[in-house]
């Protein structure tokens, strides 16, 4: 997985997944969204873009399907999820 923090804008953390070419984009109030079938050198301009939110509206919002986040990539430390609660039987 490759990864990219921001520290300005409304785009935190943008992570990367070449095998599956999932792009995940963790945004500064803490939702996050994914998107596949992203090549690798669109994740490469996301990063280097001067403004990375205005580069998603423009190149990614609108052009990739939407996907589900990685779960491991998404959830703070320490988050438990309902398995964790519950277990995988409840």
């Amino acid at each position: 997985m490759l990864s990219k923090t921001f520290t300005s804008g409304r785009i935190r953390r943008a992570d990367y997944h070449p095998e599956s070419q999932q792009l995940d984009l963790h945004w500064d109030n803490k939702s996050a969204l994914a998107y596949k079938q992203v090549p690798q050198e669109v994740f490469r301009r996301l990063c280097s873009a001067p403004n990375p939110a205005t580069y998603w509206e423009d190149r990614i919002a609108e052009e990739y399907p939407k996907g589900v986040p990685m779960t491991s990539a998404t959830a703070p430390a320490g988050t438990k999820t309902p398995n964790d609660l519950f277990g995988p039987d409840a």
